[in-house]
């Protein structure tokens, strides 16, 4: 990867991340610092491991030591993959974090819409490679 590929930028501030087991992982701290605006994250994040006794009985399994790289060279430091930077999320009790949990919240629903009718998950898939720019031909071919 390039380093250039190394940061995501969320509402002006750069979450370093980094490319394991052919998935994004990203640093954990970064995620906690810009939805709380904690001087000191980690301590934040010890607090919030107390606060949530199912998070901090799931750590282990949400959150991995990766190598990522920084300014000062690689340096090994707590991420989460997409799945886990979510479980975080709902955890951070703050008007920045407020939002996501409202689109998880829509997310799930709609998903749960969709078990019940398969339908609607197909309606959904089209609409998705329509907003990609596939033609409909494309589309039809694909549902088949």
């Amino acid at each position: 990867m390039d380093s250039k590929d190394a940061i995501v930028v969320f509402e002006g501030q750069k979450i370093r991340r980094t490319w394991n087991n052919n998935e994004w992982w990203f640093v954990l701290e970064d995620i906690v610092f810009i939805l709380t605006d904690s001087s000191d994250p980690k301590q934040y994040i010890q607090k919030m491991k107390r606060r949530d006794e199912y998070l901090a009985k799931g750590w282990v399994q949400i959150v991995h030591t990766l190598a990522v790289d920084t300014t000062g060279g690689m340096q090994k430091m707590n991420c989460v993959n997409t799945e886990g930077a979510f479980r975080i999320i709902q955890s951070i009790p703050s008007k920045k974090a407020e939002p996501f949990k409202r689109w998880l919240a829509k997310v799930g629903y709609e998903r749960v819409q969709e078990i019940e009718d398969p339908e609607l998950a197909q309606r959904r898939m089209k609409e998705i490679y329509k907003q990609k720019g596939y033609s409909d031909e494309w589309i039809e071919k694909r549902v088949r």
